[in-house]
């Protein structure tokens, strides 16, 4: 045995402006930033009532830390744990340019989501004293542009 310590760490949904174009949260983010800046585009999105996780990359990497710098854990799920819906991640990026996201979003007919519902369970890494600063409010802003953390 060299005396290597491995750790794992279940990292769910870790969002930041980085996030692929393709993802529907940066697909919603980028698509109000344009129509604050004018665009009268229409997001088509599936199912906006499926449940997920909404957690800030930044504090998934604090979370990773945390971890890390254990002695007797050595695996957790790294998450917010907190359910929100697309819908509810609709709202918070089209309050951030001041609009009703209704007027820009058309659905999906006949989508059929791979889940309805994932979130994860952090109480492992909430209990070494982690939890994420960033909420999804705050973090829609990040994402549209509308604020920006040094």
């Amino acid at each position: 045995m060299l005396g290597v310590k491995a750790y794992v760490g279940y990292l769910f949904h870790h969002e930041s402006p980085l996030r692929k174009p393709t993802h529907v949260s940066q697909m919603i983010a980028s698509a109000a930033r344009r129509i604050a800046d004018g665009s009268s585009e229409k997001i088509e999105i599936g199912n906006i009532t499926v449940e997920k996780e909404w957690t800030y990359a930044e504090d998934v990497v604090a979370g990773m830390l945390t971890l890390v710098e254990q002695d007797k854990v050595y695996e957790a799920v790294i998450s917010s744990g907190r359910a929100y819906t697309i819908q509810h991640w609709l709202e918070c990026c089209f309050e951030a340019i001041g609009s009703d996201w209704r007027r820009f979003v058309l659905l999906k007919e006949k989508f059929t989501p791979e889940y309805p519902r994932l979130v994860t369970d952090p109480r492992t890494i909430n209990h070494l004293g982690w939890s994420p600063r960033i909420g999804i409010g705050e973090l829609a802003e990040m994402m549209v542009g509308k604020s920006v953390r040094k």
